[in-house]
């Protein structure tokens, strides 16, 4: 006998018990976009593997040893795809989409082969925002608050927003010849990862993880020390925005972010409520990426939110939405009243948007069906059987609260239920 198929490793199924949740956030992030004038778009999940390569970097852990590729039947190398900026810029400069100020959403799953843990899948949820053709500080402050309306809408508690400045690639590179001679002056001390990345990407050194530098790491120069003019007053701006809004951050001298691609602002809300997976929100500005891409040059900024994190940390607070049960659920008795079930039902649904109605079906005697009522979770029980049916009345049984059977003519029943059950 074949062994029972099982999900493959790191990949989940979202269980109808746990969907609720997902559909309570997705559509607050749906109705914020809106509120803030974003506009969905849609990529495809798979894309040339070479993408990848010239938008995140080849030297970084994602392409390095994370990513789904292969070849295609003809030969082309393919990627499920790892993260959505990349695909973005890709649609937005193949459909001449850059021509005037972008403000972009969306969501999907994105695939790394990484070691699955709690809060980290090898398909995992992301929602994205994009923001392109426009310079200034202003769009920078729009996402970090979008972001932290998201936080308040929700009613999440203990995230921490946490800064840097990467300032511009001039700026990096003097940097980076300053932070390569002091790590060289502590190579033997360094992990075998950092010393891997010590000339290939020495800003990743930065990020590690690893408690034993966390020290050594402490002492090392700082990027925002080294910041021309033009990056600071960003910076700056940036930082006076939050503080006019009353949005508390830390400046975290640390923070690179781990794709190469990313320029003057960096941020990530975070949180220790999650285990090791403290990241819920992380972006920035990456004004070169278009035009690394073969698009004229256009500036750029945007952040993704993992949403099993999200999840994970409203279920933690709970914060879960209470399930959306059926207000009524139809029991019919009867051939005739069978018959004719499907068809008040639908006039019900034609004539009450809104209305959760559930119909029996499968057959069964009144004192099952009734079981089975119970079970669904309904508010009402709607009955309708051979005397119910001759007479042209329903019968409503309150389940879930005390209280007699009454009995509704037919006629009568839309206004009845808008009036009682909808609220309206």
């Amino acid at each position: 006998m074949s062994p029972r198929p099982r999900a493959i490793r790191g990949m989940h199924d979202i269980l109808p018990s746990e969907t609720p949740v997902w559909g309570h956030i997705e559509a607050r992030l749906r109705a914020l976009m809106e509120g803030y004038g974003y506009a969905e778009i849609r990529m495809p999940i798979l894309e040339q593997t070479d993408l990848f390569k010239r938008s995140i970097g080849e030297v970084t852990d994602i392409v390095e040893k994370e990513m789904y590729s292969f070849q295609d039947r003809n030969g082309d190398g393919l990627t499920l795809r790892p993260e959505g900026t990349a695909g973005c810029v890709r649609a937005c400069i193949e459909h001449g989409l850059l021509d005037r100020p972008q403000r972009l959403w969306y969501q999907g799953p994105m695939f790394r082969h990484e070691r699955p843990q709690k809060g980290r899948y090898r398909q995992f949820h992301q929602f994205g925002v994009e923001a392109f053709g426009l310079p200034g500080p202003d769009i920078d402050l729009e996402l970090i608050l979008l972001s932290a309306r998201l936080w308040r809408e929700l009613g999440l508690q203990g995230l921490e927003l946490q800064l840097n400045s990467l300032g511009r690639a001039e700026e990096r590179a003097v940097y980076r010849e300053r932070l390569v001679a002091y790590l060289q002056a502590h190579a033997t001390d360094l992990d075998a990862d950092s010393r891997r990345r010590l000339h290939s990407n020495p800003l990743r050194v930065l990020d590690s993880k690893n408690p034993a530098l966390a020290d050594i790491l402490g002492g090392a120069p700082r990027l925002l020390d080294h910041l021309g003019g033009e990056s600071r007053a960003h910076f700056d701006a940036l930082c006076a925005g939050l503080d006019a809004c009353g949005v508390s951050y830390r400046i975290e001298p640390r923070l690179v972010r781990g794709l190469d691609y990313y320029g003057l602002t960096v941020f990530e809300w975070v949180t220790d409520r999650l285990g090791a997976q403290g990241t819920v929100c992380a972006g920035g500005r990456y004004d070169g990426l278009v035009a690394q891409l073969g698009g004229r040059p256009t500036p750029a900024v945007g952040f993704a939110l993992g949403l099993e994190r999200l999840v994970a940390l409203v279920r933690e607070q709970g914060l879960e939405p209470p399930p959306a049960a059926p207000h009524l659920y139809l029991v019919a008795v009867g051939g005739a009243a069978q018959a004719q079930a499907p068809r008040i039902a639908e006039s019900l649904r034609d004539r009450l948007p809104g209305l959760r109605l559930q119909v029996h079906c499968g057959g069964g005697g009144f004192k099952s069906q009734f079981k089975k009522a119970d079970r669904s979770g309904a508010a009402h029980a709607l009955i309708l059987g051979e005397d119910e049916l001759e007479r042209g009345v329903a019968g409503l049984k309150p389940l879930r609260a005390e209280g007699e059977q009454i009995q509704v003519p037919l006629e009568d029943l839309p206004a009845w239920l808008r009036e009682r059950i909808l609220g309206r």
